[in-house]
């Protein structure tokens, strides 16, 4: 195993996003704390290693990420089995997402889809639901163009075509969405 390799690789990706991506980072961010100042909520939905970064993004909101602030109201539509279950099983799996968004998602809230191939079905699903909704659409994907892209209102695209580096860059750019959010949230009187 050559781990000096991977990481090269992670630099090479990151080096790319730096280069290609921080206009769409600081919209992407702008859009989830503007909702956010507005009274509105963030949706998250993945699968897989996808999913945790899901369950992780809305925890630095609810709870804090580094500056304390009021807990900011995210949801991980990944995390009620009993929901995904049901769901799964009268339905189908592409739509354990967009049952949800149904139910929950308002007009002026934001849903963040986040998906390595940007073809997830169920997240395709969620986002028809949610643009019906008059929700802000967020897609985070890989390098190659996907359903998910196609009908998000902005797609971060990392630019890589191997799982695990775009995973890797997901999962940074959650963290520097909540770093902005922090910023701007904790100067709010």
């Amino acid at each position: 195993m050559d781990f000096k390799a991977i990481i090269r690789e992670h630099q090479e990706t990151v080096e790319q996003l730096l280069q290609q991506s921080i206009p769409t980072i600081e919209n992407i961010a702008k859009k989830c704390s503007d909702a956010l100042k507005d009274g509105h909520m963030i949706f998250l939905c993945g699968n897989g290693g996808s999913a945790a970064d899901c369950q992780h993004i809305a925890a630095e909101l609810v709870g804090r990420f580094v500056n304390e602030r009021c807990s900011l109201p995210a949801i991980a539509l990944t995390t009620d089995t009993s929901n995904l279950t049901a769901i799964a099983n009268d339905y189908g799996y592409e739509y354990v997402f967009a049952r949800q968004v149904e139910s929950l998602v308002r007009e002026g809230d934001v849903v963040i889809g986040i998906s390595t191939s940007g073809n997830s079905k169920n997240i395709v699903r969620a986002f028809e639901v949610a643009k019906e909704k008059g929700a802000t659409l967020i897609g985070m994907t890989g390098k190659k163009d996907g359903e998910i892209e196609r009908l998000a209102d902005i797609c971060l695209k990392v630019p890589s075509i191997v799982t695990a580096r775009i995973q890797e860059c997901h999962i940074m750019v959650g963290h520097m969405i909540c770093a902005y959010i922090d910023e701007v949230i904790g100067l709010e009187p």
